[in-house]
Order: structure tokens, then C-alpha cells, then sequence
């Protein structure tokens, strides 16, 4: 498994991570699906304290705890679940991401994290409170780095000129290509890498395509594509592109083309899936005439909301 270096800073992502939101909270399967991931030579694992209110934390703590100087642990901070956990707030305070640190450090069983990212973020947030937050953070040596999970391009901005993040995590996909006019040329000039999320667009780029489209899908269609749109989109590529390879490699192969992409997050439900992730990152990387033609197939879009 390739590595590339994660923005500016010491660490080096493999090109596919394990997102773990989807391990579920069955210890033992999603021991075998992590386990299967180190075996493919993944070392990036991306939880955060939102998910399976900490369960998921612990199980991927307890799972990587014989390997942890090997592996880049990420987590994240800043949604509140309430009492009821029937729902969460949102608080970048600086006061409740330095709490939350300490409860995700005993959750995952280890003494630092290596990366400690903001789980969203608005232009009204107290953006300097937070920065402060994960540089002191950084001093205490609780982490190592930091960075944004945020699609917005103005927030993205904001961080990118005030702070020291080393990457942002954001969707992006063959079929959801806003981030490539701002987000990642602005990236890329400042050294931070982009962690990609929603590759497979829903499972729509993989050779399922259109058959587990969901009702919401059928009836909506995906962003700014109609469902007639994807019927006649979805199989040309795959005509064109995949003949002789699966499309969730063209998928994947798309965000890795990016030079501003360090690791592409994918979930998986088994171990056979992490083979299949990972096969199709040491796939061929698409031609220059190829990605011409993905881009000449589909929309590129802009962020009209999320600012």
C-alpha cells in the first residue's frame, strides 16, 4: 500500500483509510475487518467520539493497541450528544474540545492522538478559540496534528489562513466534484492534504450503480443529478472506464489522481471489502485522457449553500 505525506507534517496516510464509523458495535467483526485492513498495509484509521456514542473509540482503541506506533490514529471533536442521546449540539468551545480530548484519549487506550480534527464547522463558530484549542493540545502533546472535517469552503479558508491543520476532510467524488475549483487548489498552494469521504458516491460508483439506489435517490436523485441523469451517466462510465476493471477502482483512482488528496476514507462492512478497497488503490492510475473524460460525463459544481 502506498503512503503519501499527510500536508506538512511527519505523517504518512496509505492511500486507502479505514473510515470506522461503519465497524458497527460487534467487537469481534470489527476486530476482523481492522486486522484485515493492517494485513493490506492500511495504517490510517479514522473514528471520532460522535460515533456509537464512544463505542466506536473503544473498539478500534483496543484493536490497534498492539500496533499503535505503526498506525496513524484520527479522531474527532466538537458534536455534543445530549442526555436523552437522542441527538447532539454542535460546540467548537475551547472548553469542551480540551474536555473531549482527555474522554477519547481513555476511550482509544492510548496516550496522544495522531490526528485531532474539528468534526464540522460554521463561519460563526469562535474560529481563534478553537485554533488555540488544538495548539495547546499539540504543546500538551495529547496530539500530534490537527485538522477540519468541513465541506465549507469559506471555514476551509479561514482555517487554512489562521491555523496550523494539516488536512481537511471532505467529500468528494466523480459525481460531487465541488470541492476541485476552490477547495483544492486552495489546499494545495498552503501544504494541507484532503482526506477524502463519499468516494463511491452511496455505493452509485461501484458496479451495483443504480440496483441498491435508495428511494430517497430514486425519487431525488443524488445532489444535482435527477435520477434520469444517473441512468444515463452511471452506465457510460462505466462503458467507457470499467470495462476491464471494477468502478469503484475508477472511484478511487479519480480522488487519488488529485495531487491535493492524501488518503481516500472508506468504510467497510467485512474483510473482503477491505481487500477490495485496497486492491483498487494499487490499481492503474486513470490517464490524463481519462480523467478528461470523467470530467466531459458529469457536472462541475459549485458550493451555492454551505458557507
Amino acid at each position: 500500500m502506498q503512503k503519501r505525506q499527510l500536508g506538512s507534517s511527519d505523517l504518512f496516510v496509505s492511500e486507502i483509510g479505514l473510515g470506522c464509523m461503519s465497524l458497527g458495535t460487534n467487537g469481534a467483526k470489527a476486530e476482523a475487518i481492522i486486522a484485515a485492513a493492517l494485513e493490506e498495509g492500511i495504517n490510517y484509521f479514522d473514528t471520532a467520539d460522535l460515533y456509537d456514542f464512544g463505542t466506536n473509540e473503544e473498539i478500534v482503541g483496543r484493536a490497534l493497541k498492539n500496533v499503535r506506533d505503526q498506525v496513524v490514529l484520527a479522531t474527532k471533536a466538537g458534536n455534543r450528544w445530549t442526555d436523552a442521546k437522542d441527538s447532539w449540539t454542535w460546540d467548537p468551545s475551547k472548553s469542551h474540545i480540551k474536555e473531549a480530548v482527555k474522554k477519547s484519549l481513555k476511550r482509544l487506550g492510548t496516550d496522544y492522538i495522531d490526528l485531532y480534527q474539528l468534526h464540522g464547522g460554521t463561519i460563526d463558530d469562535p474560529i481563534d478559540e478553537t485554533i488555540e484549542a488544538f495548539e495547546e493540545l499539540k504543546a500538551e502533546g495529547l496530539i500530534k496534528h490537527y485538522g477540519i472535517s468541513s465541506i465549507r469552503p469559506n471555514v476551509i479558508r479561514e482555517y487554512a489562513q489562521k491555523s496550523d491543520i494539516v488536512s481537511v476532510m471532505m467529500q468528494y467524488s466523480i459525481l460531487d466534484r465541488r470541492p476541485e475549483e476552490e477547495a483544492l487548489p486552495l489546499l494545495r498552494d498552503n501544504r494541507i492534504s484532503v482526506v477524502t469521504r463519499g468516494t463511491v458516491a452511496k455505493g452509485l460508483l461501484s458496479d451495483h450503480m443504480l440496483d441498491k439506489a435508495s428511494e430517497t435517490v430514486r425519487k431525488n436523485g443524488y445532489l444535482d443529478y435527477t435520477f434520469k441523469e444517473l441512468q444515463e451517466i452511471l452506465p457510460a462510465l462505466k462503458e467507457k472506464l470499467a470495462s476491464d476493471r471494477s468502478l469503484a477502482e475508477v472511484a478511487i483512482q479519480y480522488n487519488l489522481a488529485s495531487p491535493a488528496v492524501a488518503s481516500v476514507v472508506a468504510g467497510a462492512s467485512s474483510p473482503a471489502q477491505i481487500r477490495e478497497n485496497a486492491l483498487a488503490a494499487s490499481g492503474h492510475p486513470l490517464s490524463a485522457e481519462e480523467i478528461a473524460l470523467i470530467r466531459s460525463l458529469t457536472k462541475s459544481s459549485q458550493y451555492d449553500q454551505h458557507r
